[in-house]
Formats: C-alpha cells, structure tokens, sequence
C-alpha cells in the first residue's frame, strides 16, 4: 500500500475532494478513529489531529456508548453491513450534539473497520421535537375543547328542552282554558292563532334541542341517531337518502364514541348539502371484525382531494379527521371531480 498521509489513512484518488466535504467522513477500527476529515472532527470541536487515535468513548455520552459500540460491532460483523442512526455525541465542551451517522463494513489495513458520514441534527431534531410537542399539545387543546363543547350542548339541550319546552307547554295549557271561556268569534280566532303559534314554537323548541343533541346519542343508539339526521337533511335539502343498517342494527358503542362518530356524520352530511350538488346520498353502516365502519357516498360534482387539502376549505376534513383520531379511528376520503365523492370512518367497538 502507498504511504499514510498526515491524516492517518492511505494517499487515495479524490482524497482532496474528501478533505473539502461539507459532510463528516471518518473511518473507525479497533473502536478507535483511524480517521476523520476537518469537517467531521469540527462537528465535535476537535481538530483531525485531535480525533484520530483516540477512542469512540472519548467523543461518545456515557449513557449512549454501548448503542454505539453495539452498532459498531453489528456492521463489523455484517449484520448489517451498513446502519444509519443518530448518535448522542459528547462536544469537547461538554455539551450533548446529535449526529446522524451512516456507516458501512469497509476493508481498511487487511482488516474490516467502519467507515461513513456524518452530519449534525441536533437543531433538526429539536425543532421537530418542538413541532411534536406542539402539534400534541394541539390535539390535547382540540380534544379538550370539543369535550367541553360537547358538555355545553348536552346542557344547552336538556335546559331547552326541560325548562323552555316545559314553560311553553303551560303556555299552552293556560291559551286552551282561556279559550274555553271567551266568547265571540274574533276572540275564538285569536285564542286559536295563539294555540297555533304556541305549539310551533314547542315544535322549534324540540327541533333546536335535537340537533343541540339528539337524545337518541344519550340511549345509546346511534344507528337512530344516525337515521333520524338523514331524515331531517333530505327535509331540508331536497337530496334523496337511502340508509342500510342491517349490519349495525345491535350496535352499542360508548357515549364519547357514539358522539364523535355522529359530529363526524353530521360534519359529512353538511359538507354534501354546501359543496357537492348531490342528488342522492347512500350511507351504510356497518360492523367488521372489532370496527364499526360507516361509509357515506353522494353522486355530486366531487373534487381534487389532495388539493381540497391545501385549502380553507379542508378545515371541515380536518376536523373530521382530528374527531376520529381522538377516538383511535380514521377517516378516508375518495373524490374525483365530476364523479361524487365517498367517505369511510372507521373506528374500534372498544
């Protein structure tokens, strides 16, 4: 072999272009640097000269040591022969670094020894430790907030429902003894329009409340829950509606369950009345294995997908999607435009 260079390897071809890397190149044998160019020696706070002949533990913390030589011997062995990890370094001045190593069996000296890149990350990965965070702290303050939302409508209806159904209902008690006892065809009239009215706003009142919180969520049934919401949006809408639910007609989910799977039917049923232009609307409900599937498909004008995603109007399928995650589910949504569009949560019994 031809003489060592003052970098401690063998004079090779490209050996400049080596030296000028802005990537960390170094070759390791018996556990110890053999080499290291400027860059990867910089990363440390070393100089080559400081790094080469000097053991792995030197550059290595402590906790993290025997990870590394493990990962050493691994690819020595060859199995495998070539490994990527981050390693937790030890900077000469005392501080942790971490360094995304890729090593790989070489044949160094008549013997194998390891050789690789490598590259800091330690700015990398705590800024995505930081986005991790925030984005569960996020989901946290999402589930909180829909929880207490959740509360909030449950309590909105049953007052509602209770105190102002039950005072109308008096109302309307009272308006028919009164009519008993007047007399006069215009007094009659009038008794009669405000019976009328009355009982309208009693209507209103129980309307408001159901969809407040359809009391068939607090009976555990939300294959009701569900058929009752499909009646009330063809009333509104206009669009045609066919439900099988033969398959989920025993079921029983818990309360939290129940009412995330039907804000997220809710949320679909809305998205088809304001976007699609949909005539028809196909739901199943169904049961698969230790899943509850339901499947919503209307024949509207459809849309791109991946590029709804990108914009405000992907809030709703966020939310969708974000409603089923905090009940261990997921929504998958099909859409090509012109051809309709097909949505299918699926989320676990238990």
């Amino acid at each position: 072999m031809s003489d060592e260079s003052t970098t401690g390897v063998p004079d090779i071809p490209y050996q400049a272009i080596i030296e000028q890397s802005l990537a960390g190149i170094y070759v390791i044998q018996d556990e110890v640097f053999c080499y290291a160019n400027a860059t990867f020696a910089a990363i440390a706070g070393y100089t080559p000269a400081e790094m080469i002949g000097q053991h792995l533990r030197k550059f290595v913390q402590p906790d993290f040591i025997d990870t590394v030589l493990q990962s050493y011997h691994r690819r020595l062995a060859g199995n495998p022969a070539s490994e990527r990890f981050v390693s937790r370094a030890l900077h000469k001045d005392g501080r942790m670094i971490l360094i995304e190593i890729h090593g790989s069996r070489v044949m160094h000296r008549g013997r194998y020894a390891v050789a690789g890149v490598g590259v800091e990350v330690t700015e990398r990965i705590r800024n995505e430790e930081e986005l991790r965070e925030s984005r569960e702290q996020l989901r946290q303050l999402s589930a909180y907030t829909t929880a207490k939302l959740e509360d909030q409508r449950r309590a909105l209806s049953r007052d509602i429902h209770d105190e102002l159904g039950g005072m109308l209902t008096a109302l309307k008690m009272d308006a028919t003894r009164v009519m008993r006892r007047v007399e006069g065809e215009e007094l009659q009239a009038m008794m009669q329009g405000l019976l009328g009215l009355t009982q309208q706003t009693i209507d209103a009142v129980k309307r408001i409340a159901e969809e407040l919180r359809p009391s068939a969520l607090d009976q555990l049934d939300l294959p009701l829950a569900i058929r009752h919401e499909l009646e009330m949006f063809t009333l509104r809408s206009g669009v045609a509606h066919r439900l099988d639910a033969q398959d989920a007609s025993t079921l029983r989910l818990s309360p939290r369950r129940a009412t995330a799977i039907y804000r997220i039917f809710n949320e679909a049923l809305t998205n088809v009345a304001r976007h699609a232009g949909a005539s028809r609307v196909d739901v199943v409900l169904s049961l698969d294995e230790e899943r509850f599937l339901l499947e919503l498909r209307d024949d509207g004008i459809g849309f791109d997908a991946a590029a709804t995603m990108r914009t405000p109007r992907s809030l709703g399928l966020l939310h969708m999607q974000e409603r089923a995650r905090e009940i261990g589910g997921e929504v998958r949504i099909e859409s090509t435009p012109g051809r309709g569009t097909r949505l299918v949560l699926a989320a676990p019994l238990l």
